[in-house]
């Protein structure tokens, strides 16, 4: 199980990386600046928000999961 704070850091970086790939796009799509810089701004904190629910969601499924065997 993951912390919380692990889901933000996790959900923060990703956004970063994402969001400079929409800008990216945008720009080239629009050849504007400021409608690239909007776009990035506007998906950065959507997708922050819905990724970090998505991952608290799979957090609590058991599918794909092994539990760690304990030796003594």
């Amino acid at each position: 199980m993951e912390k919380a704070y692990r889901s933000i850091i996790k959900a923060f970086s990703w956004r970063i990386t994402a969001t400079f790939t929409t800008i990216l796009i945008a720009f080239f799509i629009t050849g504007e600046v400021k409608a690239a810089l909007s776009i990035g701004f506007f998906e950065f904190f959507a997708k922050m928000f819905l990724y970090y629910g998505h991952e608290r969601i799979w957090n609590n499924i058991s599918l794909g999961r092994v539990k760690p065997e304990y030796h003594i």
